[in-house]
């Protein structure tokens, strides 16, 4: 700890400047050095450098929509929390750790992909070498130093490639897959140990980042006796950390998030001609995908998972979680999930999971709280706080996600509307009962008794990543894939429209789009500089990034909505199903 003092004397309308410099140095003779170089800064010129240097990322993508909340949070707040709580400081107020997790901050740096991807493609390269060379990873790690644990959570390893994929399809960098990467080792974890904290070594086998990917996902093979993926130590969750301890236990979730890695990596692993590889992954997909279909379905939503015992985890036969938002959103964003099964599944979530009256969209319901079962240290906390039936705002982005590629855009606007911490804080009342910064994404907000509506972490959680590419690329539908623009709205009907600024290299797109049918999804018309762009499948139009002129100005029109091709259904009765018996 340290503390500078200085008296500072003003006569009456007088004004002065104090300049206070904090470093730290590896020894007194390398702290004189950097005083004298940096005593004679001009701290002006110093802070408008800083200042250009926000303005410059924070301005790349400008939205003006109706919900001017929304555009608070979008246009510097969202990015800014990611980039210098998440990826940069790795604390905040109520946890200042400074790890680095392995999935945390390799999803943050997806939402920079667009604006940033120079860090993003570090991170992937940064988060790489803390594997071992048999797939799994150091589920978090502390910089310098390389102290972490090793553990059974199962997800974790997945993310690498999950996100690769997303940064190769929206860069069109394929070359980041041949970067060469060493691995770490370290001791296996006994039968009796679920974690193991230690200072791994560097190996001397290295591999491409391909070859990282590959291992995380041949790793992440194994099933149970459902044939769904294996929940591990957990699966997204860390606090279910005992539903699958014993190695039997499974996750619907993580099949799921399993068959989404597989499918997106498939055009890479063939590109390399690994040809054993692409047949195993086919095989696991189609086995995976059928396992869900007879597995996974509750009647109403999919189930969270089994037991290691067998007893099935988020389905109404369960005494409490009985259903779980990740389970029904991934259904719909891994676009492998039956159309039919998925839109009811997000029924329920709108129907059991939003609570509107509490601006409130749960993780699950009920918390846990006397089940038999052992969930593991989830159960510890009080039911309504955090991951126990609270609002785990992560999740709640997925479902944001996961409405708005159904074509909902209704419920995905009202759910960033619920969420927006702003809104949150939008009266005295409200202010008093969220008792958070209206300005940053809260990580949880608790949703039982006396405190229920009071927001939980803030500034340090990966939701406002993920909040901002809800926004960004599923309801306003703007993302970059290789060397074009993709354009697909599916916003609130009641918009009008709405408009986007996005500087790529040294042109301005001006996206303005119009909504005089007042549709959700689907385009009309759309032009480049008044020259008719085709539409794809009346839903998207592609525009290329190859700028004739420094300021490119893109129309689109909605209309023509585009409805769902399947009919829901407002029940699914449960004989219809072949959902196996609980294995004793």
């Amino acid at each position: 700890c340290a503390v500078l003092q200085t008296l500072v004397t003003l006569p009456a309308l007088g004004e002065t400047e104090v300049v206070a410099l904090l470093g730290d140095a590896a020894n007194k003779a390398e702290a004189h050095r950097l005083v004298a170089m940096y005593s004679e800064i001009n701290a002006g010129d110093a802070l408008r450098a800083t200042v250009q240097a926000w303005d410059g990322l924070l301005e790349k993508v400008q939205v003006k929509t109706p919900d001017r909340a929304l555009d608070l949070l979008m246009n510097r707040w969202l990015p800014y929390q990611t980039l210098s709580c998440r990826l940069w400081g790795r604390a905040g107020l109520y946890q200042a750790g400074g790890a680095f997790g392995f999935r945390d901050q390799l999803q943050d740096v997806m939402s920079l992909a667009m604006t940033r991807p120079d860090l993003t493609r570090a991170h992937l390269l940064v988060a790489a070498g803390r594997q071992f060379p048999e797939g799994d990873v150091q589920h978090w790690w502390l910089s310098p130093s390389g102290h972490g644990v090793r553990t059974r959570i199962a997800d974790s390893c997945l993310w690498l490639a999950y996100v690769a994929a997303h940064y190769v399809k929206t860069t069109g960098d394929t070359g980041v897959f041949d970067e060469t990467v060493p691995f770490i080792e370290g001791p296996l974890l006994k039968d009796h140990e679920h974690e193991l904290y230690f200072l791994p070594e560097f190996s001397d086998e290295a591999g491409s980042l391909f070859e990282h990917c590959a291992r995380a996902l041949d790793r992440s093979l194994g099933t149970g006796a459902h044939g769904l993926a294996l929940f591990g130590g957990g699966d997204w969750n860390d606090g279910m950390n005992r539903v699958g301890i014993e190695g039997r236990g499974e996750s619907v979730w993580l099949s799921w998030f399993l068959v989404t890695c597989l499918t997106s990596m498939l055009p890479y692993a063939e590109a390399r001609g690994e040809t054993q590889r692409c047949e195993n992954w086919r095989k696991k997909i189609a086995n995976v995908r059928a396992a869900i279909d007879a597995h996974g379905w509750d009647g109403q939503w999919y189930r969270r998972g089994y037991f290691d015992d067998g007893s099935p985890l988020g389905s109404s036969e369960s005494e409490e979680c009985q259903i779980d938002s990740i389970a029904q959103s991934w259904s719909v964003i891994s676009s492998t999930g039956d159309a039919k099964r998925s839109r009811r599944a997000m029924m329920s979530v709108q129907e059991r999971l939003i609570d509107r009256d509490a601006k409130l969209a749960l993780l699950f319901t009920p918390p846990f709280d006397k089940t038999s079962l052992d969930p593991g240290y989830i159960k510890g906390y009080p039911p309504g706080i955090r991951e126990n039936g609270g609002q785990y705002t992560h999740a709640a982005a997925w479902s944001v996600i996961a409405l708005a590629d159904l074509g909902d855009g209704d419920g995905a606007g009202e759910l960033l509307s619920l969420i927006n911490p702003i809104n949150l804080s939008a009266s005295q009342a409200d202010s008093r009962r969220y008792k958070l910064e209206p300005y940053v994404i809260a990580a949880d907000v608790y949703s039982v008794g006396q405190n229920i509506g009071r927001g939980g972490w803030s500034w340090y959680t990966g939701a406002a990543g993920w909040i901002y590419r809800a926004a960004l690329e599923h309801v306003l539908g703007i993302k970059k894939e290789g060397n074009t623009l993709v354009i697909a709205p599916s916003i609130p009907s009641r918009w009008p429209g709405f408009e986007v600024t996005y500087i790529h290299e040294a042109t301005t797109y001006r996206i303005i789009v119009t909504n005089p049918s007042s549709v959700s999804r689907g385009l009309a018309a759309a032009a480049v500089n008044g020259a008719a762009l085709t539409i794809a499948n009346a839903t998207k139009v592609i525009v290329p990034l190859k700028a004739a002129h420094p300021v490119q100005e893109i129309t689109v029109t909605m209309g023509l909505e585009v409805r769902p091709a399947v009919a829901v259904e407002a029940h699914d009765t449960r004989p219809n199903q072949t959902i196996a018996e609980p294995i004793k």
